[in-house]
């Protein structure tokens, strides 16, 4: 078995622990009413990488795995409770193609399963914390604050027809990769890290979150389809202002700048229109340019792990970084 191989086995090893735990949490709990839909929203699916990143980040400081698991589900309960509210927010019908919570029982339950799993995610994260739980309380609480100013820019941003590569870099900082950053400074300050450690995993998962999602970007226009698992081109259907669609706006000139501009105007394009605007995309070198960005981001995180001492995880991490740039779904 090669290191490839044996380190995606290790990742899909702790994911089964991980949805087995989530399966049981809220099972026969009582009322029906809140708890069918809470158990609903944690069996959804998913990579479940932010859990992941918890149990790493904390083995990557001297611990077990196992030292860190109700903390790696707490943080996949506060991602579940986004996702609630985040397809509230985005009147979405569907989400891993399952019907959403509001979709499926109705809104009044959505926003109380959101207010539920948020309430449990912090019920799981005390229980690991063998001293003082001061420190990571206040680590996820500002992962929590963060991902909510980072889903009101996303909001704010939607009715601004000039937004900045600055400003959504800002927004997805906060949106996405502080949780992932959050994530790593938990299982860290969890193990036992010190200080530097706990600083150099956070700065880790920041990376890897910027890079996820300007990846995340990327794929939507350019990933085959059949391996997707979604339509191809969503993002510019909704009009949303992506990586990829702010540095073409900001290297266009002429009519592709006026065409580029309307995708935000009109809120969207046409399906039909999906190959005239990737094509634009190619014209305009932009899916290089994400590439870089995504390297840059890469490489930032894989220098962050310098200073970690545990060769297994540190080398998992490698692994995690370098297969998050590599993935085609």
């Amino acid at each position: 078995m090669n290191q490839y191989t044996y380190y995606k086995t290790v990742y899909e090893k702790e994911l089964l622990k991980i949805n087995k735990r989530l399966k049981s949490i809220f099972k026969n709990k009582s009322p029906k009413s809140l708890y069918e839909p809470s158990d609903y929203i944690a069996k959804s699916g998913g990579k479940k990488l932010r859990p992941f990143l918890v149990l790493v980040s904390a083995k990557a400081v001297g611990a077990k795995f196992s030292d860190a698991y109700n903390a790696a589900i707490a943080v996949e309960l506060l991602h579940n409770f986004t996702l609630v509210h985040d397809d509230i927010m985005d009147n979405a019908e569907k989400r891993r193609g399952r019907a959403t919570v509001h979709s499926k029982y109705d809104l009044s339950t959505a926003i109380l399963t959101g207010d539920n799993l948020i309430a449990y995610s912090y019920k799981m994260l005390v229980k690991d914390c063998k001293t003082d739980c001061r420190p990571v309380v206040n680590t996820f609480t500002k992962g929590i604050i963060e991902v909510c100013e980072g889903q009101s820019l996303d909001e704010l941003y939607e009715s601004e027809t000039f937004v900045s590569l600055k400003d959504y870099k800002k927004m997805i900082y906060k949106k996405t990769a502080a949780l992932a950053g959050m994530s790593c400074s938990v299982g860290a300050q969890i193990g036992g890290g010190s200080p530097e450690e706990v600083k150099a995993l956070f700065n880790y998962g920041k990376y890897l979150g910027m890079a996820f999602q300007i990846k995340d970007d990327l794929l939507d226009v350019f990933a085959d389809e059949s391996k997707f698992g979604k339509i191809v081109g969503g993002d510019l259907l909704e009009g949303k202002k992506t990586y990829l669609l702010l540095k073409a706006i900001r290297k266009a000139e002429g009519e592709d700048h006026k065409k580029l501009l309307n995708v935000i105007k009109n809120k969207g394009i046409k399906k039909t229109q999906i190959n005239y605007y990737k094509n634009l995309y190619v014209k305009l070198n932009v899916a290089k340019d994400a590439q870089v960005e995504i390297r840059n981001y890469t490489g930032k995180a894989l220098k962050s792990l310098n200073i970690i001492k545990n060769e297994e995880a540190k080398n998992i991490l490698v692994w995690l970084a370098k297969s998050m740039g590599e993935r085609n779904s």
